[in-house]
């Protein structure tokens, strides 16, 4: 089997698995998306979304967090971890967002990695899932983990999985299918305990095949 031939298996069963996956970080708009995400490194998306209801209310635009002190934002997101970093970010690139961008959320991954602290990861979870736009792969620890685990890449640096991932996944599904990935590795493919034998994927997959070898 092709690594095509067996991301197209992959794509056809988590799709009949995860029919209603999407992001699960609570947000109501592109700037409250980006902020969640900033907030989501190093953390759960459940401690993510304790905090921003009462961080959004605090601070509705752009403009609130450009204006606010390092330590008001810090003061709502102590309980994420690198919340000191955490706080810069966010206050930085809202401070360029009402600078270059009118005070609204960029479109483009250019543009939205141009804003400071903004990866291209936060870039592609934001037009993805914010504004509907299929410009890449966000590869978080569980899609790389799981795309390496599935065979679809040997790569260990994100954007280098990213650019294998997208060679292979049809452009309509870059954003859900970073969602499958990230769903399956929160609920079958753990990184200490997979659970190879309920997963849909066991067949195709060469780490499954090794575990079972050793098992045996």
């Amino acid at each position: 089997m092709t690594k095509k031939e067996r991301a197209e298996l992959i794509v056809s069963r988590l799709a009949e698995l995860y029919p209603d996956a999407h992001c699960e970080l609570d947000f109501s708009n592109p700037l409250e998306l980006l902020v969640a995400t900033i907030l989501s490194a190093q953390c759960t998306d459940k401690q993510v979304n304790k905090v921003t209801p009462a961080l959004f209310a605090a601070f509705p635009t752009a403009a609130d967090y450009a204006r606010a002190t390092q330590e008001d934002v810090e003061n709502y997101v102590k309980t994420t971890g690198f919340f000191r970093n955490k706080a810069k970010n966010i206050r930085a690139a809202a401070h360029d967002i009402v600078e270059r961008f009118a005070g609204e959320v960029p479109r483009t991954l250019v543009e939205l990695v141009s804003l400071a602290g903004v990866g291209r990861k936060t870039a592609n979870v934001v037009l993805g899932n914010a504004f509907g736009l299929d410009e890449g792969v966000v590869v978080d620890t569980h899609v790389m983990r799981l795309s390496r685990r599935l065979g679809l890449t040997r790569k260990s640096d994100p954007e280098k999985i990213e650019v294998e991932l997208i060679k292979l996944i049809p452009r309509r599904q870059w954003t859900v299918f970073s969602h499958w990935l990230i769903w399956h590795g929160r609920r079958v493919c753990p990184a200490r305990t997979p659970r190879c034998e309920v997963c849909v994927l066991a067949d195709v997959c060469p780490s499954a095949r090794k575990l079972a070898a050793v098992a045996g």
